[in-house]
């Protein structure tokens, strides 16, 4: 990998895997669905092919690191995926009304509650690996159309580590979460890590 070394590459995908993993634990028992997340997949990507996986549109979950470390980083969700976790939200079993139509601001609203949830975790997790206090502001959460999507302005990034975990949520989603992790912001992560060993 091109300014990213393979080193550097694997301990982000084992860092995202562990947050990923403590996150998963906070989803199931608010789904009360059992959840797997698998091995994550890692690779370095331009900026112009982070969503060459995915069509039409998808939910874009931004999350600032506002304590600890600095920058953002993004989980990428399949449409199909936030509508079954929005029945689930609701109180139905995750083949109901939600999982269905348009995505609309009830299923922003229900996804963006359920992101916080695991985006705490996920932060929570990290402080513990690094002895050091990492916060997080509340995650935004959108849906793109694949083909428009702009990063933020904020993010100045041509370079992320792309890690893809397939994720199974009960027998209802079997299916890819995405996070991407900008360049810079991955080296970040990468010194706090050999800061603790």
């Amino acid at each position: 990998m091109d300014f990213f070394s393979k080193e550097e590459a694997d301990v982000i995908g084992e860092i995202s895997n562990i947050s990923i993993g403590s996150s998963a634990t906070t989803m199931s028992q608010m789904l009360g669905q059992p959840i797997k997340i698998t091995t994550p997949d890692v690779s370095l990507v331009h900026k112009n092919e982070i969503l060459g996986d995915y069509e039409n549109s998808c939910i874009l979950v931004r999350v600032r690191y506002i304590q600890g470390l600095f920058g953002s980083n993004m989980l990428v969700l399949k449409d199909d995926d936030a509508k079954i976790i929005t029945d689930l939200m609701m109180g139905n079993d995750g083949t109901g009304q939600y999982a269905k139509g348009e995505i609309s601001p009830l299923y922003i609203s229900a996804v963006s509650e359920a992101m916080n949830q695991m985006t705490a975790s996920s932060a929570t997790a990290m402080s513990k690996m690094f002895q050091k206090k990492i916060n997080i502001a509340p995650p935004s959460v959108q849906q793109i159309i694949v083909e428009n999507f702009e990063l933020p302005e904020d993010v100045q990034d041509d370079l992320f580590v792309k890690i893809n975990f397939r994720m199974r949520i009960g027998k209802l989603i079997d299916s890819t979460i995405m996070q991407l992790y900008p360049v810079d912001l991955a080296n970040s992560i990468y010194k706090l890590f050999q800061k603790r060993i």
